[in-house]
């Protein structure tokens, strides 16, 4: 364009027709740029659906991913939380093992007897009382433990009371 118009002007020195070239070029520049703007408008729209389109299929992406590493996160951190406690129950099983221990020493040493022993205790009474039962011609103690279980309750709580006293004398 540009050079029909430096032609013209070389041409003709008139100046009319070369305002005339000059009007021409502007109105079809003028009318290049509105057909541009209309075209990148009606494209716009598409484009910009399609930018909508890639924007929804990155997010869906996008979370997938960030759920998947959630839920490794999870995973490791329940399997955390499982090691620490089932450790932490260890070690209170440890220490409450040290703890009885211990205390049984200490019993041990302070001359409390343990509840086998009195059990036992307990045993050689009654097979004393009935040796005694027998040799005094009464009747056994056996028969009156079937005729009357409450008396064989009542003559226990004596002996626990008395073990309960001897623990705190000592």
């Amino acid at each position: 364009m540009v050079k029909k118009l430096q032609k013209m002007a070389a041409d003709k020195p008139d100046g009319t027709q070369l305002a005339a070239a000059i009007r021409e070029s502007a109105q079809q520049i003028w009318l290049a740029g509105l057909g541009a703007f209309s075209k990148a408008q009606a494209e716009g729209g598409k484009v910009f659906e399609a930018l909508v389109r890639e924007g929804m299929g990155i997010q869906r992406r996008t979370r997938a991913m960030t759920e998947e590493r959630i839920g490794e996160v999870t995973g490791k951190v329940s399997k955390a939380a499982g090691d620490i406690t089932r450790q932490a129950t260890q070690s209170w099983d440890k220490l409450e093992q040290v703890f009885e221990d211990r205390v049984s020493r200490a019993l041990t040493r302070l001359g409390v007897p343990t509840s086998k022993d009195i059990q036992s205790l307990m045993k050689r009474v009654e097979s004393l009382n009935e040796s005694v039962q027998a040799l005094s011609g009464t009747a056994p103690a056996r028969a009156r433990k079937a005729a009357a279980p409450r008396k064989a309750a009542a003559a226990r709580a004596p002996a626990k009371k008395a073990a309960r006293r001897a623990r705190a004398e000592s």
